[in-house]
């Protein structure tokens, strides 16, 4: 079990301010979380793969085709300033 000095340790590490209430509260919560953690450490997983995600992710991307782009008078139509094929942006203040 997490005690109140341990997650004041935490909150100050986070810079946070917790009041009593919350400091009771999150000594229950991170007790909850980590005694879900050592449920998890003690499964053999030798036989799970490492991944990253858990839905393959083959595929989610479209093909790299060459195709048209915009036309520059289409893109340039609602652009407030635009000088020598580009948009004139304001320079930012010092």
């Amino acid at each position: 079990m997490i005690d109140r000095t341990q997650v004041l340790h935490v909150a100050r590490l986070a810079r946070l301010q917790l009041s009593d209430e919350e400091v009771g509260r999150m000594s229950t919560e991170l007790s909850s979380i980590l005694g879900h953690i050592e449920t998890l450490a003690a499964l053999d997983l030798s036989a799970v793969e490492p991944t990253a995600h858990v839905v393959p992710g083959a595929g989610r991307l479209r093909a790299d085709e060459v195709r048209p782009s915009l036309p520059r008078e289409v893109a340039f139509e609602n652009a407030p300033d635009v000088a020598d094929d580009g948009f004139r942006v304001p320079s930012p203040q010092a």
